[in-house]
């Protein structure tokens, strides 16, 4: 990436989202793309805009670790949210 960082256009999100898939071996399942979204919104709101990309990092890592249901995916980012949106510090 260059010294300055490049937004990304909302219409350019889906040709991201289809790399990363083909990329990892991924399936549209396996990245709910709108609940990551949502996570990191709460994340970013509730807690620190810097701690979102690490709340979306853990909620992958454990969603890997519960298998490979879709259901269990969309609970690790649930867990997370929760949390999130729950937390007073």
């Amino acid at each position: 990436m260059s010294e300055q960082s490049r937004p990304l256009p909302p219409e350019a999100l889906d040709g991201w989202a289809a790399a990363l898939r083909e990329r990892l071996g991924l399936s549209p399942d396996d990245v709910p793309v709108a609940a990551v979204l949502d996570l990191t919104k709460a994340v970013a709101g509730s807690v620190a805009r810097p701690a979102a990309p690490l709340g979306a990092f853990a909620a992958g890592l454990a969603a890997g670790r519960a298998g490979t249901d879709p259901a269990q995916v969309l609970a690790a980012l649930r867990e997370v949210a929760d949390l999130a949106e729950g937390w007073e510090q």
